[in-house]
């Protein structure tokens, strides 16, 4: 079917989020019936916009860098999207002849592949998903790229910190990971540890309810027997009433801003058990990160883009690509497509069998399950004692 293809982003970019957009372009330049190759410049909004760049007029050296750069080099968006707007996203694409669409995006953003794809079929549009999430929490599919570059980071940053606070173990040094409902990332940061004994000493995830009274007897045995104290936790623990352990501190419509967790908690043992104590919040650093990026989440990523433009032109329609886990060692994961309706707005979160009974942990099936992911060791340091 002869005509032209449109790439989109949607929702919060990864490290790996280019990757796939490297796969799907040079994946599609192999194939005659494609035309142009286009790439929306800011998201769905793009789209409405009719804002599109020609990536077979692109210099192939540019392209080369895709890859290796963070962020979404074609923007991306979170726009709230209403059913007459789905409308004119396809009227849009009949418009541009645009007979295949790849949407590269989270949990919401297959929810709109799968609301475009219903209402482009009847004009014979091919709409595939391509998986993005640093969080991991896309339902059937055994990862999501920019996790495995995400986990490599907050491991290395956790073992950076755990190698200062070791050196001067006189404080509790609590560090925020993102994932307000999954702790995938949060999970990640065990990875740090190369025996027992080392940091993250403590890991506190979503899945389980917090209890401020538990954390701090944590917190307090661990600094009795090592002094130095580092505890990776999720920014989004709730209590046992199912609330966020912070006040919110600005609400607009919808949308509602919370305080940081790690400076709440710090403050909690300063306050209640006299120790020195304070907080890291990586942030966006940890999905901005291409230093860190793990080579495994790259080509996977470039696998994704290149699978949802080959089974777009041969045909293919109302899928996700996923991936199945073949098995842990040694690690290997094979590319297949998954029904659209089977993703849609359903948030995996971490399985029980991945957390300790304290909730204070994970357990070596998360570890076994994360080590083939972040793309080789972590760096060696020199230790004396």
């Amino acid at each position: 079917m002869k005509g032209n293809l449109l790439i989109a982003h949607g929702g919060g970019p990864t490290t790996v989020i280019n990757a796939s957009l490297y796969g799907a372009i040079e994946e599609a330049k192999k194939c005659e019936e494609v035309d142009a190759i286009y790439g929306s410049l800011g998201g769905v909004d793009g789209i409405l916009r009719e804002d599109f760049i020609d990536f077979k007029k692109q210099p192939q050296q540019k392209l080369e860098l895709l890859p290796y750069t963070p962020a979404s080099a074609i923007g991306t968006s979170r726009t709230k999207l209403y059913e007459e707007d789905y409308e004119k996203i396809v009227q849009t694409l009949v418009k541009n002849n645009i007979k295949y669409l790849l949407f590269n995006g989270g949990n919401g953003s297959m929810d709109t592949c799968g609301k475009i794809y219903k209402f482009a079929a009847q004009h014979d549009i091919k709409v595939i998903g391509i998986p993005k999430t640093m969080d991991n929490d896309i339902a059937v599919t055994d990862h999501s790229p920019g996790f495995g570059s995400a986990a490599r980071y907050i491991a290395v940053s956790v073992a950076e910190v755990a190698q200062d606070i070791k050196s001067m173990p006189i404080h509790v040094c609590i560090i925020e990971a993102l994932g307000r409902n999954a702790g995938w990332v949060t999970a990640a940061s065990a990875m740090a540890r190369k025996k027992e004994g080392d940091a993250p000493h403590l890991i506190y995830l979503p899945e389980r309810p917090f209890s401020e009274k538990e954390f701090l007897e944590d917190v307090k045995a661990v600094h009795e027997k090592l002094g130095g104290v580092v505890v990776v936790v999720s920014e989004g623990l709730k209590n046992a009433k199912g609330e966020p352990i912070v006040d919110p501190i600005f609400t607009r419509g919808r949308d509602v801003y919370f305080g940081d967790v790690s400076a709440h908690l710090a403050t909690l043992v300063i306050k209640e058990l006299g120790i020195k104590a304070r907080n890291e919040k990586p942030g966006i650093l940890g999905r901005a990160s291409t230093t860190l990026q793990s080579n495994v989440d790259r080509q996977e990523a470039i696998q994704a883009g290149a699978l949802a433009a080959k089974a777009a032109i041969s045909g293919e329609t109302g899928k996700m690509v996923g991936f199945k886990r073949i098995s842990d060692q040694p690690y290997q994961c094979e590319a297949a497509l998954i029904p659209i309706e089977e993703v849609m707005m359903h948030e995996k979160i971490i399985p029980d069998h991945f957390i300790n009974t304290r909730g204070n942990d994970v357990t070596p099936a998360f570890i076994e399950y994360c080590k083939g992911l972040i793309g080789g060791p972590l760096p060696e340091y020199a230790e004396f004692r």
